[in-house]
């Protein structure tokens, strides 16, 4: 089998969900631990989301970091494409239908949803993305903020004043739990898709699926909320 081919086939196509896959999870590592500086609020009131703000203007403004960003632009477009590709054959397979439908003796309903949960996420990441990332790259309407004489974007105000309506926090919230879900079977489907798969150590693959689904979604859902309820800023 010629590469062309293998990556054309079903098989290929999940190869590749699974390597972007485990990209963007490393990624949701880096986000997660960057936006969770806002707690640092709770600690010291003064702060103002000084480290927040410092953080963010290092991810924006390092050479090498906007080099990753045009990769990780590139994962997340041939993920979502590989995605719609294989629901797409999925459901032409299953168009005949089951003589009996075992629903979560057969697997979880959120394995057999995972274009619709990958939908909700991306039309979230849409609109979180003319929040934040279209204000700072593009337009520069964000306003400014000095630290130690480097002005840099408020991204910290900004936070505040976009998470001060209760229709965005729901959205958010909706955004979170759908990408939860989808990590709770993308997590582990990744890494044996790659290769990953040990009986012996399976059920801790598993576990630790899903204790990071609960624990990276729990985060960006508080994000929002904490700042809605006044907790941080």
């Amino acid at each position: 089998m010629q590469w062309s081919e293998f990556f054309t086939s079903s098989v290929g196509k999940k190869f590749v969900m699974g390597l972007t896959g485990l990209f963007l999870i490393s990624f949701l590592v880096i986000h997660v631990g960057i936006n969770a500086t806002i707690f640092a609020d709770l600690v010291d009131p003064d702060e103002n989301g000084a480290m927040f703000n410092k953080a963010a203007h290092f991810m924006g403004s390092t050479v090498l970091i906007r080099i990753l960003e045009i990769g990780l632009f590139a994962g997340i477009i041939l993920h979502i494409v590989q995605g719609y590709m294989l629901e797409a054959k999925n459901r032409s397979a299953r168009s005949v239908g089951y003589a009996v439908n075992l629903g979560n003796r057969g697997s979880k309903w959120y394995s057999r949803a995972m274009g619709l949960l990958g939908t909700i996420i991306l039309l979230f990441l849409i609109i979180h993305m003319a929040h934040f990332w279209v204000k700072a790259r593009i337009t520069h309407t964000l306003a400014p903020v000095t630290y130690n004489g480097v002005e840099m974007h408020d991204m910290f105000s900004e936070m505040k004043a976009v998470f001060s309506e209760g229709w965005v926090i729901a959205v958010y919230v909706l955004g979170c739990i759908s990408l939860g879900y989808h990590l709770a079977h993308g997590f582990q489907s990744a890494f044996r898709t790659v290769g990953v798969h040990n009986n012996k150590y399976n059920s801790l693959l598993v576990n630790l699926g899903y204790g990071f689904s609960i624990l990276v979604s729990l985060l960006f859902a508080l994000m929002p909320i904490a700042m809605y309820f006044g907790w941080v800023g």
